[in-house]
């Protein structure tokens, strides 16, 4: 395993912003350019919490954190998603690392995994799906709440808009990212390997009759008849 940076650093970020009664949501930067991320918190109905994509929070936000449940899972989900996971499971060593099976080599350059996600424990508000096509390099994680069904998704989807930066306008532009709801360019390049399951898939998530909310790594929150379309528009690129 290589040598990496595991002390808290915290990079500019938001609000825990609450979606559903076990569905949070935190969008931060990144270092040198207009890219953002998002973190999930779901939470299990044994109220262990599940952190999908981490992101190192200010005191304030990681106290709010874990007064909202026993911090459990730590979900890295795929190989370029890990810069705040070493943080995490250094600061709170009970969490449980797992990784789609298809990543976790790469994830294991720079955290030690418990398992896959097929050791998920099995529960009645959050499960992780595989993603047809892609051989495992990320899943799908589907949160159930009163209101409906979140679906949390890495980078299959991107929805960002056009950048303005100079470097926000180079990177976006070369990954073929931006510009709304999208398969980027690089991820048909190099993840997937059937085109034509994965847009089956996102077409029968846009189907869901339930779906109240489409989270993706990168960037924009999508709800109701805004999910089920951002979804439609990003099938169309496969």
């Amino acid at each position: 395993m290589a040598k990496v940076d595991d002390s808290w650093k915290v990079g500019e970020h938001g609000a825990l912003e609450p979606l559903a009664e076990n569905v949070w949501r935190v969008e931060g930067g990144l270092p040198g350019i207009s890219l953002r991320r998002t973190m999930t918190v779901a939470k299990r109905d044994d109220g262990g919490l599940v952190i999908h994509s981490a992101i190192a929070l200010d005191d304030a936000r990681m106290e709010e954190l874990s007064r909202l449940g026993k911090l459990a899972y730590l979900i890295v989900p795929n190989g370029f998603h890990r810069l705040d996971a070493p943080r995490f499971k250094k600061r709170h060593p009970e969490l449980k690392v797992l990784a789609p099976a298809g990543s976790r080599k790469r994830i294991e350059k720079v955290i030690a995994c418990d398992g896959t996600l097929d050791d998920f424990p099995p529960d009645g508000s959050v499960r992780f799906e595989k993603l047809d096509g892609i051989n495992d390099a990320e899943r799908a994680m589907i949160v159930r709440s009163k209101d409906g069904v979140t679906l949390v998704l890495n980078d299959c989807v991107f929805d960002m808009d056009v950048k303005k930066d100079f470097m926000g306008r180079l990177v976006n532009g070369l990954l073929g990212a931006q510009g709304g709801p999208r398969v980027s360019r690089l991820f048909r390049l190099a993840v997937v390997k059937d085109k034509k399951a994965l847009r089956a898939q996102l077409e029968r998530y846009a189907a869901l009759p339930d779906l109240a909310r489409l989270i993706v790594s990168h960037e924009k929150l999508n709800r109701g008849a805004d999910a089920v379309n951002a979804l439609k528009t990003a099938a169309t690129f496969l």
